[in-house]
């Protein structure tokens, strides 16, 4: 199974921008699929972009399309999640997961129940 050490969280004024990097440990990343979602406190955890195995594979939900950019380094085995115009509502703890067993074709999904592996998340605070 897949190691995932999310980073890049913190606390940053409404209209700022961070950038959250998940790096994963272990074979075949090539493979896989990722999502980043967040949990705010008393709220369900969400997704908020999620990436397949191709680059241009991608989906947003309505809450972030505009905003939010996931995108891949297999190279590097790792996924990030730009964030610019950042709003009060996206503060949370934002997780990085990874799903297998998916083809090139697979679109793209932020539905938790498909994910099997998840990293220990990274806060993020967005306030004035």
């Amino acid at each position: 199974q897949v190691q995932l050490v999310e980073s890049g969280g913190g606390a940053v004024q409404p209209g700022g921008s961070l950038r959250l990097s998940c790096v994963a440990s272990g074979s075949g990343f090539n493979y896989l699929a990722f999502g980043w979602f967040r949990q705010a406190p008393g709220k369900e955890r969400e997704g908020v972009s999620c990436i397949g195995r191709s680059t241009g594979n991608t989906f947003y939900p309505d809450s972030t399309k505009g905003r939010f950019t996931i995108s891949r380094n297999n190279d590097r085995k790792t996924v990030y999640l730009q964030m610019d115009n950042l709003k009060p509502e996206d503060t949370g703890v934002y997780y990085c997961a990874a799903r297998s067993r998916t083809i090139l074709t697979t679109p793209a999904s932020c539905d938790a129940g498909v994910y099997s592996s998840w990293g220990q998340g990274t806060p993020v605070t967005v306030s004035a």
